[in-house]
Order: C-alpha cells, then sequence, then structure tokens
C-alpha cells in the first residue's frame, strides 16, 4: 500500500453494524467513519510476546518468538521500527543486532493487520516475485546462553482502519521477557476469542464501498496454496470498483502468508451499476501440510481508500 495511511477509530465512537441472517445470511462489523482524529484510544495494552525457544549458536544467542495482538483492536507491528537488548543477571545489557519482530514492514504506515486475541510466529518478506518466510526472532551477538536473562524489545504499532488520507498514529511499546520462561506449545492463530472481531464465513456479505457487498464465493486449495473466488453486488445507478488487494491467511503454524502490497494499490474489476456484478480470483502461496487457515481480509468501506478489516474463516479448507 505505497502512500496509505491507517487511522484508528476511537472505540467509544465504533458501532456494530449487524445485518440480520434474513438479508445476507451473515454478520458483518462496520465501524463508521471518524476523521476528527487520528489519535487512538486502545482498550488493551499493546502487544505481546511468548518466548518459544533460546538457543546458543557461534556466540550468538537466538531467541525465538510468537506475538500476540493485545491492543483490542486490529494492529499492524512494524518490523522495521524494533530494536532489542538483552540484560544478564549480573545486570550487564548487551544490544541485539538483529530484530525480527512485527506482522511485515510497513510501507508508508501500512502493513498487515491482525485481529486481537490472534497470535503469529512469522510473516512473508523478501520480494513479491520471490517471497520468503520470515521467522520472529531476536539475535544478540557476542552473547552466551545463561539462566536469569531478560530481553527487551522496543516496537512502534498502529491500529484500526486504514485511511489513505489520514496519517496513522504510531504506538511506541516495550516488551519485557524472561527467557528462563519458554513456551513449548503455543497455540495458533487465535490466542483468545473477542467479542465484536468474530470470524465470518465464506460466501457472507462484507459491507464495502458504495453499498456494494463482496463475497467469498469459493475456496481451491492448489498446488502452491490458495485460489480465493470473490464477487461484488452492484445496488447503486453508478459503476463501482472494490478494492480488497491481495489477501494473506494465517494458519496452524502461525505463519502470515502473503506478500504484503496496499489494498488500494492491487486492481479491482469494475462492477456495473443496477445490480451488475462482478469477479475475479486472488492467490496466496501456503505449504500443503498447514491448516486450520484464516483470511485478514481489508475491504474498501464508506469511502475511497478507507479499509476495514475482516477475518473470514476457512479453516475446513
Amino acid at each position: 500500500m505505497k502512500g496509505d495511511h491507517r487511522m484508528r477509530v476511537p472505540r467509544t465512537l465504533a458501532a456494530v453494524v449487524v445485518m440480520g441472517l434474513a438479508v445476507t445470511g451473515c454478520d458483518y462489523i462496520v465501524p463508521p467513519i471518524d476523521n476528527s482524529t487520528p489519535t487512538p484510544v486502545l482498550s488493551g495494552n499493546g502487544w505481546g510476546a511468548i518466548v518459544t525457544g533460546v538457543s546458543e549458536a557461534n556466540g550468538t544467542l537466538h531467541v525465538a518468538l510468537s506475538l500476540r495482538n493485545d491492543t483490542g483492536d486490529w494492529s499492524a507491528m512494524n518490523v522495521a521500527a524494533s530494536s532489542a537488548r538483552v540484560t544478564d543477571g549480573s545486570g550487564k545489557t548487551s544490544s541485539c543486532s538483529t530484530a525480527f519482530v512485527g506482522t511485515s514492514v510497513f510501507v508508508n504506515d501500512g502493513g498487515w493487520f491482525l485481529p486481537p486475541g490472534f497470535v503469529m510466529a512469522g510473516y512473508t518478506a523478501g520480494t513479491m516475485d520471490k517471497p520468503v518466510t520470515q521467522l520472529t526472532y531476536v539475535e544478540c551477538a557476542g552473547v552466551t546462553k545463561a539462566a536469569g536473562q531478560k530481553l527487551t524489545i522496543q516496537y512502534t504499532y498502529i491500529t484500526g482502519p486504514f485511511n489513505y488520507y489520514i496519517p496513522s498514529h504510531k504506538t511506541s511499546g516495550t516488551l519485557n521477557l524472561d527467557l528462563d520462561k519458554v513456551v513449548t506449545d503455543t497455540k495458533y492463530p487465535v490466542a483468545q476469542k473477542v467479542v465484536g472481531y468474530e470470524a465470518v464465513a465464506p460466501n457472507a456479505a462484507i459491507a464495502a464501498v458504495n453499498k456494494c457487498p463482496v463475497q467469498l464465493t469459493d475456496v481451491k486449495r492448489t498446488d502452491t496454496g490458495f485460489q480465493f473466488s470473490w464477487k461484488t453486488t452492484n445496488p447503486s445507478e453508478y459503476p463501482a470498483y472494490v478494492h480488497i488487494g491481495n489477501p494473506p491467511v494465517i494458519g496452524a503454524d502461525g505463519i502470515l502468508y502473503g506478500f504484503y502490497v496496499s489494498p488500494h494499490i492491487a486492481d479491482a474489476p469494475i462492477t456495473p451499476a443496477s445490480g451488475g456484478t462482478a469477479t475475479w480470483t486472488t492467490t496466496v502461496a501456503v505449504p500443503k501440510d498447514v491448516t486450520g487457515f484464516y483470511i485478514v481480509l481489508p475491504v474498501e468501506t464508506q469511502q475511497q481508500k478507507y479499509f476495514v478489516d475482516h477475518v473470514v474463516d476457512i479453516t475446513d479448507k
């Protein structure tokens, strides 16, 4: 999303719009637009982290991490803004030159968002042509593994819908981790369910810009990943575009698959007026042996270049 800017809609102003089952056969959540202030009011405590492994090789301490969204809202964590240091039992502190801690590298203020209560262990990095899986971890050169070590990580994150026209408010946070406390049975991708952020089912009609609902009509597991089929219907008198980008997925291995590209940049077909429809497909590469997936779906909603995130349950695919 080059040139993207995200903003937070304060929870005190947020409204949940529920479309009855008799009308759409599904529920969806649409916070109203509020451009009065970009400053977030968070109900949570920022991001949390879980130490999943501590090892040492060639004089370098390696700490494997999982990240949990405890902000109380959809949130993206900036990998490029993370830094870390480790303190040993005697109080000596050493800087860590490598810190891959976040949901993706921000492209001007935008990155992949996760819903609250979700936990991840990595993301897609590299390039669009040559994507690679990047696990979240910290490495500290010249530090040996020992009892009593503490890891401190500085990070930056943003929350809420993405509004191209309003700069994101960046919030800084600090993770303080005890490296003696290693968790080996972390469950992905849902750590806890958060009321108001429930996943919707495939074929659910999700509100989009110009009152054009968007639907996931088909999910195919391919040799390389998934192919998703999408449909929009336009009840208005004017043709419309509905952008959703190329949505990523996250599954039972905790990896957020899908190279980050701003949703408003990706191509979208025009939906003809007066009941016209448009169909198209998106793809995402995932390993064959991973299951339990959810789609992380940004939908252009209420105005152009304003995106509300949704999570779609495809755990049976």
